[in-house]
């Protein structure tokens, strides 16, 4: 029998490695040591759910639900989960991967009950989901993109938001603040848009860097 659980908890983390390698390919926060661990614990605690407390259960006049210690899982992770998720600028990133920490803790607890078929399963699915439609929808998906500038004149400013959308980026919103630096007015900027790919970033960089009175440049 413990043989049996040290194959699941084996198989278990060979699965979650394979999204994460996925995941560290893309140069993600969590990569293959986190899901790797995820997969692992989940299998795990799984195990000590459904049989780390059958000594007890024969004992009578006791009662218990094998389960919870399962179930508990599942909020657990959703914390980790949350931890990958950034805020920045009022641009969500990190939700795929919170996602496929939550899918491999799924794939844990399905390994640790012993269903190796539906946990293989769902990783071929789950690694579908992340690459091959990625792939397959690429020319219809959108990136956030934000842009900062710094500029000493207004002309500037909409020369540059001109030639943002030429460049056929869709601005969803942008906003102008003023700042004084010694007697001079600054005017900085902010864009956010979606962009059709992530490429092209730094030819966007030195395009508008070579528009007169521009003074800093920051793209993300």
């Amino acid at each position: 029998m413990d043989i049996d659980f040290v194959i699941r908890l084996a198989v278990a983390g060979f699965l979650g490695a394979l999204i994460g390698l996925e995941r560290e390919f893309r140069a993600k926060e969590a990569g293959l040591r986190t899901h790797f661990l995820v997969a692992v614990g989940s299998a795990l605690m799984m195990l000590v759910s459904k049989y780390g407390f059958s000594d007890i259960i024969q004992n009578e006049h006791t009662s218990l639900d094998p389960s919870r210690v399962a179930a508990q899982v599942v909020s657990g992770v959703g914390f980790l989960g949350a931890g990958t998720i950034i805020l920045q600028r009022h641009i969500v990133r990190g939700l795929t991967t919170a996602a496929g920490i939550w899918a491999t803790s799924g794939i844990g607890l399905t390994i640790g009950a012993g269903m190796y078929v539906i946990g293989i399963s769902g990783t071929i699915l789950a690694l579908i989901g992340l690459e091959l439609l990625n792939v397959l929808f690429k020319s219809i998906s959108t990136h956030s993109l934000f842009i900062g500038f710094d500029a000493d004149q207004k002309d500037s400013i909409y020369k540059i938001l001109e030639h943002i959308e030429a460049k056929g980026i869709l601005i969803s919103s942008y906003e102008i603040k003023n700042k004084t630096a010694g007697d001079q007015i600054i005017y900085a900027v902010e864009v956010k848009g979606k962009a059709k790919n992530k490429s092209g970033k730094v030819e966007l960089i030195k395009t508008i860097q070579s528009i007169p009175h521009i003074l800093s440049v920051k793209v993300e």
